[in-house]
């Protein structure tokens, strides 16, 4: 369970840097040699997802949503400087609920 949300962190990172990456070429005005490293973190999120241990990627994935989510809300606090505000940290929150519901709900 644990190396499962550390890949999910892992690719949580390389999808938000990634996509940043791109955003602030196009939105901020930065350098267009920054998509290079933007393509790599991309590779390094979808290689991550693979590491997951899952019967279906569709599941991968869907679980993954809520992690995504919830970094994204650190990644504009840490990285861009905005707090959440409290329906953000909220829909993080069911976003979260609903990650384990999909990760931890028994199969038969």
């Amino acid at each position: 369970m644990l190396k499962t949300y550390a890949v999910y962190a892992v690719a949580a990172l390389g999808e938000i840097g990634g996509c940043f990456a791109f955003w602030a070429v196009w939105r901020l005005g930065k350098p267009v040699w920054w998509v290079a490293p933007g393509m790599v973190a991309l590779a390094i999120f979808a290689y991550a997802l693979t590491l997951v241990e899952s019967d279906a990627a569709g599941r991968a994935y869907a679980a993954y949503g809520g992690i995504y989510i919830v970094a994204s809300l650190l990644w504009l606090q840490f990285v861009e400087g905005q707090t959440p505000d409290r329906f953000d940290v909220m829909g993080g929150l069911v976003c979260l609920a609903g990650t384990a519901i999909i990760l931890f709900s028994p199969r038969g």
